[in-house]
């Protein structure tokens, strides 16, 4: 790929122009993106092996290796990378998961009910199933998804939240239907940035009064997130406040993104720069102290925390692109991003099968076996590439 970045100056100097290298650099994304999204297909997708048809559920591992259904929450993901595909080429091919996976997710859901086969024990998955639904509804305008969505919230995760008089917690969406005192980052910041949606949605509709109300839990579930969770003065955002009413410090990537995506939406809706300083100072704790693996990120290789990188980039490319933003802020950012793409696609990305193993500067071999939440984050940040705008 170093050959790339040569024929791109070449191309600047002989033609005195950066246009053309800037739509090679694009074009580079791009059909990275297309190459990861098919390899996700291929080597995933429980539909494509011919010894398990109509298995609508995307497999842990690839080449069939671990086909466990115990793993609920990535489904969300490896559906919201179909969307980004659907979005990003306006191919219709990808419209026909939506019905599939629509099938398949709640029929593997390892803890479904019968009055409900989309509910999970652990609330912070059911999260992630109701914002993979909105983008659903968002890219068809079918009610039936934003319909489910509204349900699960109202009936499955908005019920969890509180006592509000109950020390030290004071409020908070519970991580765990069975573990009620856990008040976790992961199950309130996706829970804000639902309310927040919601509420856009409606307001869309002119239906004003529910706008009005999911608006107001947005801000009550975050207003919690940011005075127990949150330090103002770093950025960070530590994992919970747990049954023993202490705060657990440990810091991931996808409770940052939570959060500034919370911040995100907050701020278009109301237009209070609070939010939008806080989405700043979130993803500079991301940048200054969690990228010191050679520029970039941790490695991810297996289990959950494959996945958890990928959430942040995909709700820190949208702040990049809030044009509200200050230009210096927007272009270290964009720069970051960029750098973080080039080391993936450099070193860690197999070209041959398109498949990212989670190590920033070791591609995987040929034969070996992928894990589904890494290869998951390499499709995010791809997407988030070819959706990022340039700061001018």
């Amino acid at each position: 790929m170093k050959k790339i970045g040569i024929i791109i100056i070449m191309v600047c100097i002989l033609s005195g122009s950066c246009s053309k290298a800037v739509e090679q650099t694009d074009n580079r994304w791009s059909a990275t993106a297309d190459g990861m999204v098919q390899a996700l297909i291929q080597n995933f997708w429980g539909d494509s092996f011919k010894d398990t048809p109509s298995r609508y559920y995307f497999n842990y591992q690839s080449q069939m290796a671990y086909m466990t259904t115990e793993h609920y929450w990535p489904q969300a993901h490896a559906m919201d990378v179909i969307i980004d595909a659907y979005l990003r080429t306006g191919d219709k091919k990808y419209l026909d998961f939506y019905s599939k996976w629509w099938i398949g997710a709640p029929k593997y859901n390892p803890s479904g009910r019968e009055e409900d086969p989309w509910w999970n024990v652990y609330v912070d998955d059911m999260e992630w199933i109701v914002l993979t639904q909105l983008r659903m509804y968002e890219t068809t305008s079918d009610r039936m998804y934003l319909q489910k969505a509204k349900q699960m919230f109202e009936q499955w995760i908005w019920p969890t939240w509180g006592p509000e008089d109950e020390a030290p917690w004071y409020g908070g969406i519970t991580w765990k239907v069975d573990v009620e005192k856990s008040k976790n980052a992961c199950s309130n910041g996706p829970a804000a940035i639902i309310a927040a949606r919601l509420s856009q949605f409606f307001k869309t509709m002119d239906e004003d009064s529910q706008a009005k109300d999911y608006l107001d839990k947005a801000q009550q579930i975050y207003s919690w997130l940011r005075k127990t969770l949150f330090n103002e003065q770093t950025g960070a955002v530590s994992d919970n406040i747990g049954q023993n009413g202490k705060i657990n410090p440990a810091v991931y990537t996808y409770n940052q993104g939570t959060f500034i995506g919370a911040a995100h939406e907050l701020y278009k809706l109301t237009g209070d720069r609070q939010y939008l300083n806080d989405a700043v100072k979130a993803s500079y704790y991301v940048i200054r102290d969690m990228s010191n693996h050679g520029g970039a990120l941790s490695d991810a290789t297996h289990g959950d925390g494959g996945l958890f990188h990928g959430i942040f980039f995909r709700y820190f490319v949208r702040l990049i692109n809030e044009e509200a933003l200050d230009k210096v802020i927007r272009k270290e950012f964009h720069d970051y991003l960029t750098g973080l793409a080039t080391i993936m696609v450099e070193q860690g990305l197999n070209h041959q099968t398109m498949l990212y193993g989670g190590s920033w500067h070791k591609a995987l071999s040929n034969d070996e076996i992928a894990n589904l939440t890494p290869q998951l984050s390499g499709c995010m940040l791809m997407e988030a590439m070819c959706v990022m705008k340039a700061v001018e």
